[in-house]
């Protein structure tokens, strides 16, 4: 086209169309917009929940700090300098979100956050960065060193995350597309629509509690590792017998762990009752202090003392603190339950029935639902009624002892709801679920018991509440599945589970699994 032969009124007419292109251009998709906002809430939602997580971690941290000093103190402090840095940048973070909020009327129209005038002003002066803008990056680079030095000083065990804390903080330039370098505040910052920037100030508030949950999980698995050590010592106390009777030589040995069983004491200072132990009263022979005194008096009685190692040249001390009991002679059976003085109804409760000095086959023992299995081992198997009563006699010298206990009667507690052998509200894919076994445990509960779910019933919002036969999802409850969307809490309750080889035994009632549908 000839432009020269334009005339003024028609040139001015093209360039308004093209700066009207070029607006259009500029113009970013409502539902692009609503998508970062529901994204947000996701973060934020999340940012709540790993918060909560990460204080219950230093809680049990500060209780454990306190019950320990000495082993749990200085990871108490490490991890109190990781959350303290953590929680100053996160602050900052969201007092900048609150700012960019209260810049519009309701903060949960997305559709209209498409501006991009707080940030830029905030932010910009023009490619400039204001000292808003500065102190941002400030933030950014405070937090990631502070974090970085804190890790470097645990030692090499976590270079890592200290990789990882560098990648995700990184403000150097940015490569766009065609391979230019730009400027980090100006590639993610500068004209973008407001819930845009509102977004990635939640991502890094998440980026920032998921560092400090995963350098919080690392430090105490490093502490457990410390404990199990073979570098650590320890002493035990070997007995050939439980209890010791007036009279008699106790032959007890003090064992000491050192990596191996040979590990020798250059010296040794003990005491019986806080009587000094002198030579004769005992022997080392390698990692073994054999001890050869008077069992003493009926009751209990402590060895004290330390032994003492060299070690790099230093003499290293391990401190001794054990005890045995000495006991009269027997006037009545022993009775222990080896679950507590508890039986449980449905399941078979091993029972251990001795008395001291009396054979296994001078004892009689008896109680409704109780049998001999052999030796002193006994099953019970008990039946109505919340208490039942064992009476044992044994003879010893021709005299009938006669002794009797009672034990209180239980049922089995209440299982749990279980979904891929997870419990609670638990975040799945559709498709993980739609193969996933429905279950039913018993948690924390002193016998492994196997439990086997007959039915269930599948609530997904929205749909009617299908029954399942069986402990997986049939037809009906995939096709409900289908219709479920992200973020639907998807009920399994009203679980029949029965126990597996006492199928009679009626289980209590089965509390329900949640299921966050994360796709």
């Amino acid at each position: 086209m000839a432009t020269g032969k334009l005339s003024p009124r028609q040139k001015m007419i093209n360039l308004m169309y093209l700066v009207f292109i070029a607006m259009l251009a500029l113009q970013v998709s409502k539902e692009v917009i609503s998508a970062f906002g529901v994204l947000n809430e996701r973060l934020e939602q999340s940012n709540l929940t790993t918060d909560t997580r990460n204080s219950t971690f230093m809680a049990g941290l500060d209780l454990k700090a306190e019950e320990q000093p000495d082993k749990y103190g200085k990871l108490k402090a490490s991890a109190e300098e990781v959350k303290s840095l953590t929680d100053k940048f996160y602050q900052y973070l969201e007092g900048v979100k609150n700012e960019a909020k209260a810049t519009v009327k309701d903060p949960t129209d997305y559709e209209v956050m498409d501006q991009t005038d707080f940030i830029d002003q905030k932010f910009f002066n023009g490619d400039v960065l204001k000292a808003d803008g500065k102190e941002f990056l400030s933030q950014i680079n405070t937090y990631r060193d502070g974090i970085v030095e804190s890790l470097a000083a645990l030692g090499p065990a976590y270079e890592e995350l200290i990789k990882d804390v560098q990648s995700k903080f990184n403000v150097d330039q940015v490569k766009n597309r065609s391979g230019i370098s730009i400027d980090y505040m100006k590639y993610h910052f500068n004209l973008q629509p407001l819930i845009t920037s509102i977004t990635k100030f939640s991502q890094m508030q998440n980026d920032a509690k998921n560092t400090e949950y995963q350098i919080l999980s690392k430090m105490l698995e490093g502490e457990l590792t410390k404990q199990i050590s073979l570098k650590n010592f320890n002493t035990l106390l070997e007995q050939d017998r439980s209890a010791y009777y007036q009279g008699q030589t106790f032959d007890g040995r003090i064992v000491v762990g050192k990596i191996d069983r040979i590990s020798r004491p250059d010296r040794v200072e003990l005491q019986l009752d806080g009587r000094n132990l002198k030579e004769g009263d005992f022997t080392v022979e390698g990692g073994v202090i054999q001890l050869k005194v008077p069992a003493g008096n009926a009751g209990e009685h402590k060895i004290t003392g330390t032994l003492f190692f060299q070690q790099d040249g230093e003499e290293v001390p391990v401190a001794v603190e054990q005890s045995y009991s000495v006991i009269s002679k027997p006037n009545e059976a022993v009775i222990s339950a080896d679950k507590m003085n508890v039986v449980y109804r449905g399941v078979d409760n091993p029972i251990t029935i001795s008395m001291p000095g009396v054979p296994d086959n001078k004892i009689q023992a008896s109680a409704p639902g109780m049998q001999r299995v052999n030796g002193t081992s006994y099953i019970m198997k008990p039946g109505t009624g919340r208490e039942v009563t064992i009476n044992v006699t044994g003879e010893i010298e021709g005299e009938k002892i006669p002794t009797s206990k009672q034990f209180r009667i239980k049922d089995i507690p209440r299982p749990t709801g279980t979904i891929r052998g997870e419990d609670g509200t638990v975040k799945m894919q559709r498709n993980s679920l739609e193969i996933s076994t429905v279950g039913a445990t018993i948690f924390d509960f002193d016998f492994d018991l196997k439990l086997n779910v007959n039915s269930f019933k599948f609530k997904v919002p929205g749909q009617p509440t299908i029954e399942v036969n069986g402990n997986k999802l049939d037809a009906r409850a995939k096709s409900a599945l289908s219709r479920a969307v992200r973020g639907d809490i998807i009920q399994i309750f009203d679980v029949n589970a029965s126990l597996i080889g006492n199928s009679n035994y009626l289980l209590k009632k089965v509390s329900p699994v949640l299921i966050e549908l994360t796709n």
